[in-house]
């Protein structure tokens, strides 16, 4: 079936575009949607005369996919899963479990313009997500899948570097206390020797 699209719709084209799909396509999703409208040459001109403002939203379209291309790249996504000891999730990370990772953030992405590499990770690790944008504008976002073991050891090494850094300051301040008590000390002493100095002085 020949159709126009009337918005974007990822893997197929751009709203104008004309298609042609398969008719089960068109009536179960595309039609019933609003997403596309048949083509004919009442539709077709209905379309010509929007083309300037077609146009002009590609161009926004086109901007906006730039500046959250921008975002994107210096995003570094953290996933933690439950795993095995040799780092096999019980489980996969999916598209979905990006979506709401990038979501926590502040970006809503459609879960169908995420690429997740061989469509689910089941090994913890660094990996790098796909998200497509706008026409072949893509971003490249790096995520780092970690075990919940491996959080909680990450956890226990953090506070016990916290408790030494804790102590280090402590005993560095105690250091100074005491340096400080000693000058005193010394200085009383001092004071003292120079009082019987001048006592000694004066009897003389």
């Amino acid at each position: 079936m020949k159709i126009i699209l009337n918005q974007d719709v990822v893997n197929l084209g751009e709203e104008g575009d004309v298609c042609v799909v398969k008719d089960g396509y068109a009536r179960n999703y595309l039609l019933p949607t609003g997403a596309a409208v048949i083509y004919n040459k009442s539709n077709a001109a209905i379309f010509a005369s929007r083309a300037a403002a077609i146009e002009k939203r590609k161009v926004e379209k086109r901007a906006e996919a730039a500046s959250l291309k921008e975002k994107l790249d210096a995003v570094t996504l953290e996933i933690v899963v439950p795993a095995g000891e040799s780092g096999k999730l019980f489980g996969s990370v999916t598209s979905i479990m990006v979506q709401e990772a990038l979501s926590k953030l502040g970006f809503e992405i459609e879960r169908k313009k995420i690429e997740v590499q061989t469509h689910a990770i089941k090994m913890t690790g660094s990996y790098t997500i796909t998200v497509h944008l706008y026409e072949n504008e893509s971003s490249q976002i790096k995520l780092n899948v970690v075990s919940e073991a491996e959080l909680k050891e990450r956890a226990r090494k953090e506070a016990e570097a916290a408790k030494a850094a804790e102590e280090a300051l402590k005993a560095e301040a105690e250091a100074k206390a005491a340096e400080v008590s000693e000058e005193a000390e010394v200085e009383a002493a001092e004071d003292v020797a120079l009082d019987e100095a001048s006592e000694e002085a004066k009897e003389e």
